[in-house]
């Protein structure tokens, strides 16, 4: 495999995005446009409260309502412990949720379901569900929930793993790992330098576009149908299947164009309500949140409390690390020990040492749940690392990039973490292939000019001037655990069908695979017809998580495009008397034969004239190994010492993703989750009352950044090459959300001393800082 990029013809080519007509045409492409006419809508009742148990609940009311169809509660449909996480089987998640309970665990948690013929009887249907509560004591600080005597909020007796994993809902314990290599406490004894200190994370929304939103009706063969905004589409299919007990051959899953999903739809929220809607009413039911309900009863970024602790030597070298992670699961356990996992295996391994100390504590509270959210746990880890990294420089009279080029890790490099820390699990040992970190650092610092700006001046007289910056790592897939596959058929034209069960969330990845499956095979982007995520008709994969789409699908789809190419070249062999050796296929035409001949003459052969067969192809790929990506993240801040409030004014980000098989769907992932992640560290906030509800669910009190608050932004692809990707590429839509924290605090403090340890960073909380500052002097 050539590591030249300018030898592949659509590889590395901003070739056009095979959707990009429909989606700027305003195409019937996403779930409510696809819903059919005549469908019931559907709603949930949630809780008032934030820990209560149901004493009492009437549904006869809402029942008698002419224009209800369907109402159902814990009364009338069976209790099937499962995890709503849209994960691999067996599910590292903890089986502690029913479809409906006679417990609720947080403000916003499901009671009761209803399907009408119109959203003005939809809600007084609601309304008229009488429910009598039991009100308990809840619980919100995570360490309180640890607590001995904390209220127990799974008290159930069904709630389980199903993995040799620890889990003990009696001390309110979703998930635990403890990981240690070597000698942190000998380490750090020896150590010449000491910095520790907490750092915190907050709750975050993802703010898709679309919220969630979900179809389901029956076919003409009974058959359930559920048309549906998800990243996991074969999840979803097994969930339902596992929580409505009824066979997977039952079920179709379709995902069309999903509005955003950022993690928080690898869930499976609405599905299985609305496919026991569908079976019980035998009519399709649309359910769909408000932005209300996204806010408040979908998922989360976990909120986490990780000190960390770094020891060095008088060199600056970095002898040990330890990272103790309270991360905070909400009511529900979903993804609480894979978040909290990578929090230590996507972070740690990034400054190798031999003395290692990792310990997650995952405990449920009476909060929203966490859930997948882009960056995956390393988003909360890297903040305080990074910026513990900052304080020991400064110590230890080195500069912030003199002090991460002294110790990061590089080509050729390992950490015990690698195998020490999986998923859940134990992890893969792995030396790193691809590694353009060291180019990352410097490209980024000369971008934003590091060293002149050094003792630039603030605009205003009470304004302060300040550079910050990070370095980041992610991964790209779960190796050994999840899989991909791909299918590809030749048509009598020449064109090829591409059906693949990975599923493009807004990324692009079905250019991004129609691609790399033209490049294998000799053709134009345009002769590929790429379609995705339909559980009838593609192939499995596991859906996009992890970072793993083009890593993982993309090398399925290579693979299968090597097949289908074989196939080809074979019957135009048999056609041209020629030996197979001898052929290639370049532009679609086959040359290297006695004559040339083009995919449709082959497509025709074999379909109509003599040994007639159809050429089609399928492979899968499970990853042996997860090659991060790496970057180097820059920010130039400007922070108003009367106000308190940060004017971002340039961020930098350079980023190492291998081979980018688009650069422009690269450029705009990584601004994407730049914006992302300086709208998480600046100002978006759950605020809850003292009885555990949100306060703000919507984005007038919400706030995200919107165009007007984007600083300058420049994006450098720092190329390398991953001899285990596809053409060389790695991940890169996850690991620039990271960055955002860390910089912007490491400028903070540049800028004025004051270092903040809690997102979000607001004018408020700076102004408190200074304020204490100046009265400690």
């Amino acid at each position: 495999m050539t590591n030249n990029i300018n030898n592949y013809k659509t590889v590395g080519k901003n070739v056009r995005k095979v959707d990009g007509i429909g989606l700027a045409s305003g195409g019937h492409l996403f779930v409510a446009d696809l819903a059919d006419e005549d469908s019931l809508v559907a709603g949930i009742l949630t809780s008032p409260h934030a820990h209560a148990r149901i004493k009492k609940i009437d549904i006869s009311k809402a029942k008698k309502l002419d224009g209800v169809h369907s109402v159902l509660y814990h009364g009338n449909v069976n209790r099937v412990p499962h995890t709503t996480a849209g994960q691999g089987y067996p599910e590292p998640s903890p089986y502690d949720t029913v479809m409906f309970d006679n417990k609720v665990r947080y403000v916003g948690d499901r009671v009761a379901a209803v399907a009408a013929e119109t959203p003005a009887i939809l809600k007084k249907a609601l309304d008229l569900i009488d429910v009598e509560y039991e009100v308990l004591k809840p619980v919100f600080d995570p360490e309180e929930a640890l607590a001995p005597g904390a209220p127990i909020i799974h008290d159930e007796e069904d709630a389980k793993v199903i993995i040799p994993v620890e889990y003990d809902k009696t001390r309110n314990l979703a998930a635990h790992v403890d990981t240690k290599v070597g000698d942190t406490e000998k380490a750090f004894e020896q150590a010449d330098l000491v910095v520790e200190d907490r750092y915190t994370t907050h709750y975050a929304n993802h703010c898709a576009i679309e919220p969630h939103i979900s179809h389901a009706k029956l076919d003409p063969h009974g058959r359930l149908v559920i048309t549906t905004s998800t990243q996991v589409p074969f999840h979803v299919r097994r969930i339902v299947s596992q929580v409505c007990e009824i066979p997977i051959k039952q079920i179709r899953v379709i995902k069309p164009r999903i509005g955003g999903g950022f993690g928080g739809k690898q869930e499976i929220l609405l599905e299985d309500v609305c496919a026991m809607l569908a079976l019980r009413t035998e009519k399709p039911v649309l359910l769909e949140y408000t932005r209300k309900d996204e806010f408040i009863s979908s998922r989360t970024r976990h909120p986490a409390i990780c000190d960390t602790k770094l020891g060095f030597d008088a060199s600056g070298k970095l002898s040990a690390i330890s990272l103790k992670v309270i991360l905070n699961t909400g009511a529900y356990g979903s993804h609480a020990l894979t978040v909290g996992s990578n929090s230590g295996s996507k972070v740690l391994p990034m400054y190798p040492c031999n003395d290692i100390d990792f310990t997650l504590d995952s405990p449920y509270t009476n909060l929203p749940v966490g859930g997948a959210y882009r960056g995956y746990g390393a988003t909360q880890a890297v903040f305080g690392l990074e910026c513990l990294m900052d304080e020991a420089a400064e110590k230890l009279g080195l500069s912030p990039i003199e002090i991460r080029e002294k110790n990061h890790i590089r080509s050729g490099g390992t950490s015990p973490i690698f195998k020490a820390l999986g998923e859940g699990t134990e992890g893969v040992e792995m030396k790193i292939g691809s590694c353009g970190l060291d180019r990352c650092i410097k490209m980024g610092a000369e971008e934003i000019k590091w060293e002149e700006k050094q003792n630039k001046q603030a605009s205003k007289p009470w304004c302060k001037h300040g550079l910050g910056m990070a370095i980041l790592m992610q991964g790209s897939s779960i190796p050994h655990v999840d899989m991909g596959a791909a299918t590809l058929k030749l048509n009598d034209d020449g064109s090829f069908n591409l059906l693949m069960g990975a599923t493009d969330l807004g990324t692009g990845s079905d250019t991004v695979l129609s691609q790399i499956a033209a490049e294998e095979l000799g053709v134009a982007v345009e002769q590929i017809i790429p379609l995705s995520s339909d559980t009838d008709v593609t192939p499995f994969d596991v859906g996009a998580y992890a970072s793993s789409t083009t890593y993982l699908s993309g090398m399925a789809v290579k693979k299968t495009a090597a097949l289908a190419k074989y196939q080809v070249l074979e019957a135009a062999a048999e056609m041209l008397d020629c030996k197979l050796e001898e052929l290639d296929i370049k532009n679609s035409v086959i040359t290297g034969g006695p004559s040339e001949l083009t995919l449709e003459d082959v497509g025709r052969h074999t379909l109509y004239a003599d040994n007639q067969h159809q050429i089609i192809a399928s492979a899968s790929h499970v990853t042996e190994k997860s090659p991060p990506p790496f970057a180097a993240h820059f920010v130039e801040v400007e922070v108003d010492t009367q106000t308190g409030k940060v004017d971002l004014l340039s961020y930098v980000a350079a980023v190492d993703c291998g081979t980018a098989i688009h650069p422009k769907l690269a450029e705009g992932q990584t601004e994407g989750a730049l914006v992302n992640g300086i709208s998480f560290a600046l100002t978006e906030e759950y605020i809850f009352n003292d009885k555990g509800k949100m306060l703000n669910p919507d984005f007038g009190n919400y706030k995200i950044c919107s165009t007007q608050d984007i600083p300058k932004i420049k994006t450098i692809l720092v190329p390398t090459f991953e001899d285990t990707g596809p053409y060389g590429a790695k991940s890169v839509s996850e690991i620039s959300i990271n960055g955002a924290l860390p910089a912007i605090s490491n400028a903070i403090y540049n800028a004025t001393g004051v270092r903040i340890k809690e997102g979000p960073f607001t004018p408020e909380k700076i102004l408190k800082a200074l304020n204490s500052q100046a009265n400690n002097k």
